[in-house]
């Protein structure tokens, strides 16, 4: 059963972008450019892209990117490219402003947009700061838009039931005053392929081949399977999911394996090995 994390409130007053169009909020007298702006502190900034372990083949986005810091951060630390958005036109003029007198202008670009209308299927890693409910409707868009592999690191809220796969918590004096919490939480979730099926399992060894078949039950990167060689039951030993890599163990005979393998459609690929034994496994996602 899948762990549920429990909700953390925090009292904060900052301003979240693109968050009021997004739940296609009235403002009745409310004027977005007039809530308060707190930038994310740059040692959570810093530890955001840790966690996400930003490269410089990364293309980085930041829904409610406030002031840039984030994207400008990546580019100039990690030379990573990206790009962010926020509703409010005068932070995304100075995003861009910084970018340029940080001699990134090249690598990242700021837009004046919606979160939930842009399209983030680029990134590599998707960059949040908004609140619980928020997150909740992006979780749909992110297991629809980003690729199996895509890093997403949020500050302070996760994505309800999508429990994330590590958690960084963070002393911060700074935040005490407009938060009233010293307290960082980053969380970091890995889009997880869709591995949910039976599938039918390849072992070559000893100069023939074994087969059996595997059903795995999916909730997010969250697994339980199943297994059967001709006609009994085969446990399968704590099932994993990291994009688009699973392992998991099993017994074949007398052997118990350890296989990991990289899911592409409907095939897998990978090694099985015990021992000083490696042999090669693949398997076939049945209909």
């Amino acid at each position: 059963m899948v762990k549920r994390l429990r909700m953390r409130i925090i009292c904060r007053s900052f301003f979240i972008t693109a968050l009021f169009l997004g739940a296609g909020f009235t403002a009745q007298g409310q004027e977005l450019g007039k809530l308060p702006y707190v930038a994310t502190p740059q040692i959570v900034v810093n530890e955001m892209l840790k966690l996400a372990d930003v490269a410089a083949n990364d293309f980085v986005v930041d829904l409610g990117s406030g002031d840039g810091r984030i994207v400008i951060t990546a580019a100039k630390l990690y030379k990573a490219a990206g790009f962010g958005v926020d509703i409010d036109g005068k932070l995304v003029s100075l995003s861009n402003k910084n970018a340029q007198a940080a001699g990134v202008s090249d690598r990242v670009q700021f837009f004046e947009r919606d979160m939930f209308k842009t399209d983030i299927g680029k990134a590599t890693v998707l960059m949040l700061y908004v609140l619980p409910d928020f997150m909740a409707k992006l979780r749909s868009k992110v297991l629809k838009e980003l690729q199996p592999g895509a890093r997403v690191v949020a500050h302070d809220y996760y994505m309800g039931e999508w429990y994330p796969d590590r958690m960084v918590t963070l002393t911060v004096p700074e935040k005490m005053e407009a938060n009233g919490t010293d307290k960082a939480y980053l969380y970091l979730w890995i889009v997880p392929v869709a591995v949910k099926g039976s599938w039918r399992v390849f072992f070559d060894t000893g100069g023939k081949t074994q087969e059996l078949t595997i059903r795995f039950e999916q909730e997010y990167q969250m697994l339980n399977a199943t297994g059967e060689q001709a006609g009994k039951t085969i446990i399968v030993e704590r099932p994993t999911l990291r994009g688009n890599e699973i392992n998991f163990g099993l017994t074949v005979g007398a052997k118990r394996y350890h296989l990991a393998g990289k899911i592409d459609g409907g095939t897998i690929e990978g090694k099985a090995v015990a021992g000083k034994e490696t042999l090669n496994w693949r398997a076939r996602k049945m209909p």
